[in-house]
């Protein structure tokens, strides 16, 4: 009985109190992930680009988190969404995030502007490289655009060949930070090089490398003038003068290394703006079809050339990444801002994984560790914790506290 007496009272108070020895409350993972976005950023941005008016009870941050819910759950629609953030509504309330109906989300890309939803990329590619702001000498950039299919509802405005609907994500991407520092929406139909010579950025002293997709002199020479280097291929119809001729170490794919001059005049008695000497350098591929690569730098040896050009694949995988585990192949909208809406919101998601990734330290990559954090978004679960079922290896966690008192005799 004295037993019994004593193992009341000292149990009686934990459960009627919640004090120190209450376990503490975890946040989901999801609710981690969004730790990392700058949300001054996005409060700060003028009305005009939030666009919350008429919407007072679904703001830009609500918005915004819905459509990087969408693009980590790979859901079907607007449906889904609704369906999966009212189910967490509690959880996602402490963030100041509003569930909403699908109506109200469709609405939303409707009309919301896409630019307080960009301006947030250029703050997180600050967390990705805290030392961006240095100058941008060696930095290599590669330029590119890949063809994306909105449906037949957006044919009024991505409109492609043969009557085909498509539209065209143009994009600038930092290969050794691995993430997009430039992208822009088209048709189509648009030419790469319209994008590049009208709204690309070009960063002083950076080198870049691009395909045929952007044969223009004038750009070429921009790009020489504002002392970057660049690596593009030659057309095999360009008439070219060679000047002289560099040798070539012993057992190489590369054929000839050619100091040349560009044709002085182009169609329609045009001058060429970029009339300085360049340099063609040949390579032979594995499959036999030889590649004529033009770049302005004269110094670096030939090698160094030819796998600058190799790396251009890297931007061909980050749009296969991209597409395939981001899902940018089913759109919740048809007009092009809500496709651009979308679209930011994919490169924000990206970004956003990118950063949890380097946090977690882990090995794995990226597609594996998206993989574990899709099925654990909404869970309470340490990083740590998932990081080691990610990599199958026993993480030892110490105990929480226990909830009653132990007898000591």
């Amino acid at each position: 009985m004295a037993l019994i007496l004593l193992r009341k009272q000292r149990v009686s108070p934990t459960l009627g109190s919640q004090g120190n020895n209450a376990m503490p409350v975890q946040a989901t993972l999801f609710s981690r992930l969004l730790q990392h976005l700058p949300w001054g950023v996005l409060d700060r941005a003028p009305a005009r680009q939030r666009r919350d008016k008429g919407h007072r009870t679904f703001d830009a941050r609500s918005h915004l988190v819905a459509l990087i819910a969408g693009h980590l759950l790979e859901v079907h629609g607007l449906r889904d969404i609704e369906a999966v953030l009212a189910a967490h509504a509690p959880a996602l309330k402490r963030r100041r995030i509003e569930p909403a109906c699908r109506s109200t989300l469709a609405d939303a890309n409707r009309v919301r502007p896409p630019a307080a939803f960009e301006a947030l990329i250029p703050a997180l590619l600050a967390q990705l490289s805290p030392t961006r702001a240095r100058r941008a000498k060696d930095e290599l950039r590669l330029v590119d655009a890949t063809l994306i299919h909105p449906g037949a509802g957006a044919a009024r405005w991505a409109q492609f060949q043969d009557g085909k609907v498509a539209a065209k994500v143009h994009v600038v991407f930092d290969p050794k930070a691995q993430v997009p520092t430039f992208y822009e929406l088209t048709s189509g139909n648009t030419n790469d090089i319209t994008v590049a010579k009208s709204k690309m950025p070009i960063e002083a002293g950076a080198t870049y490398v691009f395909d045929l997709g952007y044969y223009d002199f004038g750009f070429w020479a921009e790009l020489d003038d504002k002392g970057c280097r660049f690596v593009t291929r030659l057309k095999k119809n360009t008439p070219v003068t060679i000047v002289s001729e560099r040798s070539l170490p012993a057992e190489t794919p590369l054929v000839a290394d050619q100091v040349v001059q560009l044709p002085n005049r182009l169609a329609r008695s045009r001058k060429n703006p970029f009339g300085k000497e360049g340099r063609m350098v040949t390579v032979t591929l594995d499959t036999g079809k030889r590649l004529k690569l033009f770049t302005n730098d004269l110094d670096s040896p030939a090698e160094v050339i030819a796998d600058l050009y190799k790396t251009r694949w890297q931007i061909e995988l980050f749009f296969r990444w991209i597409k395939q585990n981001l899902k940018i192949r089913r759109f919740y909208g048809r007009s092009a801002n809500a496709v651009r809406l979308q679209i930011a919101a994919a490169i924000i998601t990206y970004l956003l994984l990118k950063l949890l990734h380097n946090a977690a330290k882990t090995k794995k990559t990226a597609a594996r560790f998206l993989a574990g954090v899709r099925h654990t978004l909404f869970h309470r679960i340490e990083l740590e914790t998932l990081v080691g079922r990610i990599e199958r290896r026993h993480v030892c966690l110490s105990p929480p506290p226990s909830p009653q008192f132990e007898l000591t005799f």
